[in-house]
């Protein structure tokens, strides 16, 4: 479904899919009515936002036990913008714990299920947002991104996600996971409409300090998919450690497309030991800043609440009952950097290491206009899945190699590529800060190569 194929009752048919396909795909929290909203350019459009976006008067949990109760008294700024153009916000997705995962297994409601297997992973942590794209059920759906959480979802179940510039899109009234990591982000089925999308997203805040003065572009207006002269870099640490030659084929034969386009290809390698340090640098920094950020939570204020004989016991049930054990874990890992005999050892060695990784990557694209890689190394892993080897280049580099898009700030979309028995598979593309036009219009030529365009997966 494209945002021009929405009509009068669009949300209305949108939300009773949603409510049908949750009973095998198990991707939504809470269901909104449809209201009518005025003209604009997402009138008439379904939307679905992922569940740690702020929606007043609207249960908004971000999958977590202690926020089960949580009803907000005012909207997130992205909330009021859909709305005003004319946008049917119609369910709030599940997700990922906190927005602390890349399964969207950890969710309070249990795990999302992917529409290509019901026996796979949906990606995380904003699975549930781009599983309803994915399932046809709505042309657009919010999600979040800290490392890959709407990239990696999108390579997973086929479909378009983007994660703009950091302080392109405002993140007041986003429940924050790492605030020097967090972007909004979102889904979509075709480039056209994730350019229009950001022009309806994108702007200054004065709620937000941390978002930009930037002209918003009218970039659907601008979009072109000539690139001759375009110079892009295959990244090659990450085609290196991947052994799926389904993942293989379709990237090079993506890489020959653009070649005939007219685009100037070169290979380029980064340094190995900062490539293998991006997860482990990615930990540390996200979950110190994570564990400052939910500081808050405490049963005190709100969420739920524990009876205790004084506020620490209070505070100590509703924070034991109410987190995960995976939740708990990151918290641990985040004290444990943030204690003052560790901060220099272990969270400020962390910080330096990101700006030499950003300092790297910053170097090679200052030339060039963009950087291109499988967004993943194969299609979504099994729900039950433990062979991963997580000391391997193919999991440190080549599955988590889309975090320097939120190391760097850089504008980043994931599209798909292909297939691997019956799976999708996706490739990534990160630009220079602020140059979403160009990222834009070489997706947009990527989309002409692999045909790819509005593919959904409706019966499952």
């Amino acid at each position: 479904m494209r945002l021009q194929d929405c009509t009068t009752n669009s949300a209305t048919l949108a939300l009773e899919i949603l409510k049908k396909n949750n009973e095998k795909l198990n991707n939504i929290v809470t269901f909104v009515e449809p209201t009518i909203k005025g003209e604009g350019k997402l009138n008439n459009v379904p939307v679905v936002l992922k569940d740690n976006v702020n929606t007043k008067g609207i249960l908004t949990t971000a999958s977590c036990k202690i926020l089960d109760n949580y009803v907000p008294v005012y909207n997130a700024t992205i909330v009021d913008k859909i709305e005003k153009a004319g946008g049917q916000i119609i369910a709030k997705a599940s997700m990922d714990e906190l927005a602390m995962g890349g399964t969207n297994l950890t969710a309070l409601t249990g795990p999302v299920k992917n529409p290509y297997d019901l026996n796979r992973i949906s990606g995380g942590s904003s699975g549930g947002s781009a599983v309803a794209v994915a399932s046809g059920a709505v042309p657009f759906a919010i999600g979040s991104d800290t490392g890959d959480s709407v990239r990696k979802p999108a390579s997973f179940n086929g479909i378009v996600g983007v994660k703009p510039t950091y302080g392109r899109i405002s993140r007041y009234g986003i429940i924050p996971y790492s605030s020097s990591l967090d972007h909004v982000g979102y889904f979509c089925t075709n480039v056209k409409d994730a350019a229009t999308l950001l022009e309806v997203l994108a702007g200054r805040d004065d709620n937000d300090m941390t978002s930009s003065f930037e002209e918003v572009k009218e970039y659907s207006k601008e979009l072109n998919s000539d690139i001759k002269g375009k110079k892009i870099l295959v990244f090659s640490n990450v085609i290196e450690a991947i052994s799926n030659k389904d993942v293989i084929e379709s990237f090079n034969n993506l890489i020959e497309g653009l070649k005939k386009k007219g685009a100037i290809v070169e290979n380029v390698s980064f340094d190995e030991k900062l490539m293998r340090a991006i997860l482990p640098t990615y930990y540390i920094i996200a979950n110190a800043e994570a564990t400052a950020n939910h500081s808050n939570l405490t049963g005190l204020l709100f969420g739920e609440r524990l009876e205790g004989s004084s506020i620490d016991e209070i505070m100590i049930k509703s924070r034991s009952e109410g987190f995960g054990p995976w939740i708990k874990k990151r918290f641990v890992i985040g004290s444990y950097a943030l204690k003052e005999d560790n901060q220099e050892r272990v969270f400020r060695k962390a910080q330096k290491i990101r700006r030499l990784i950003v300092e790297d990557v910053m170097k090679k694209l200052s030339d060039a206009d963009g950087l291109i890689a499988p967004a993943a190394t194969g299609g979504a892993p099994l729900i039950n899945s433990t062979s991963t080897n997580q000391m391997s280049d193919e999991y440190l580099v080549a599955d988590n190699h889309m975090v320097i898009g939120n190391f760097t700030g850089c504008p980043s979309i994931t599209l798909p590529m292909g297939y691997t028995e019956g799976l999708p598979i996706g490739v990534n593309l990160t630009c220079n800060p602020f140059k979403e036009q160009t990222m834009f219009d070489i997706s947009f030529a990527i989309e002409e190569i692999t045909g790819l365009a509005d593919k959904v997966k409706e019966d499952f």
